[in-house]
């Protein structure tokens, strides 16, 4: 299943690397598509300030704002499959969201763009890993189960 999920991001940010050639607008609920996009769009590039750079600014900030949002949607969605508890008897899943509103909560009003990129590229890449350790140790928990099934394929 994760190789069918890469599949199709793959897939997906070739067609939508197509349509962003074909028009130059860019809208405004469209994230970064790359890690060297995020970074580009988030990091300072000069010092002079002007009205323009001022507006940037507040875009990027909106634009950091969102995508923090939804990774921390993710996360909350995420949590969703770790049904087990821990030794302590507590569930995974609320084990993760606290500690994941904890960190969302110390770095809530970090200002320095670069640190907030980094946090947002960390916790994606963190994200991305929990959910394909789980996806590996269910198919080999279901391997486990049904060793017949896995030799027919």
């Amino acid at each position: 299943m994760v190789g069918r999920v890469q599949k199709w991001r793959c897939v997906w940010n070739s067609i939508h690397r197509l349509n962003r050639r074909c028009s130059k607008l860019r809208m405004l609920h469209e994230g970064p598509d790359t890690v060297e996009e995020l970074l580009d769009r988030h990091l300072v590039k000069s010092k002079n300030i002007n009205e323009n750079d001022e507006l940037e600014n507040r875009r990027q900030l909106t634009s950091t704002r969102r995508e923090a949002l939804s990774l921390y949607r993710d996360i909350i969605r995420a949590t969703r499959f770790f049904m087990w508890p821990d030794s302590r008897g507590v569930l995974w899943r609320d084990v993760l969201r606290d500690n994941a509103r904890t960190e969302f909560e110390q770095a809530r009003f970090e200002t320095d763009p670069e640190i907030v990129t980094r946090l947002i590229i960390g916790g994606r890449e963190a994200l991305h890993s929990a959910i394909d350790k789980l996806a590996e140790k269910h198919k080999h928990h279901i391997e486990k189960d049904n060793p017949s099934d896995s030799h027919q394929r």
